[in-house]
């Protein structure tokens, strides 16, 4: 369903296990970042009133996580720790050359977004599925629903604004770099790591 053509070993939900604070903190932060990108986007692109609809609604929902995912920290006894730097993300915005047509880059902005939010729903997926931890497993499936749903609206809205068999080359492009790109992860207790 997602088209990602990569997938996570078991192994990195070990990691991810064995140093929740980390995980928990990275994943608090990039909810946070994916609010931040739709509200991005309402910004520059305000004269698009459904794509404005959509991401108001993502910013809203991403926050909420965002919320959801401190409120479990704190129930634990943990401390939201410092924001770090998504190498992840910043790879994938590099992966498209910077363009001046609003057009392009609001598609590149769309399908870095779609695959971000594709990576997370399998990975946490993958993480769901290998936690003892029940209520860790509750969330994390909860949660992997809903990424799907942000996957699918980003892609939607691409093929929307530039012809969908161009937007599908870049797609495909992107996920064939993406896939390298994740050979060299899944050592860190990062949701992108």
């Amino acid at each position: 369903m997602l088209g990602l053509q990569f997938e996570t070993a078991t192994s990195w939900a070990e990691i991810a296990k064995d140093n929740l604070q980390q995980i928990l903190t990275d994943h608090a932060f990039l909810e946070q970042k994916a609010a931040s990108n739709a509200v991005s986007i309402i910004i520059n692109y305000s004269e698009e009133t459904e794509l404005v609809k959509e991401m108001s609604n993502i910013a809203i929902e991403e926050m909420q996580h965002f919320k959801m995912v401190h409120l479990l920290m704190v129930k634990r006894g943990m401390v939201l720790g410092r924001e770090q730097k998504n190498d992840y993300a910043i790879r994938l915005q590099k992966f498209f050359n910077k363009t001046k047509d609003r057009t392009d880059a609001l598609i590149q902005r769309l399908l870095v977004a779609a695959l971000i939010e594709a990576r997370s729903c399998e990975r946490f997926k993958v993480f769901s599925e290998n936690m003892e931890d029940e209520e860790l497993s509750k969330f994390y499936n909860n949660l992997m629903i809903s990424e799907a749903g942000h996957y699918t609206t980003f892609l939607k809205f691409a093929r929307e604004y530039q012809d969908k068999e161009i937007v599908d080359k870049k797609w495909n492009a992107l996920l064939a770099f993406e896939a390298e790109m994740m050979k060299e992860r899944g050592n860190t207790a990062k949701i992108h790591g």
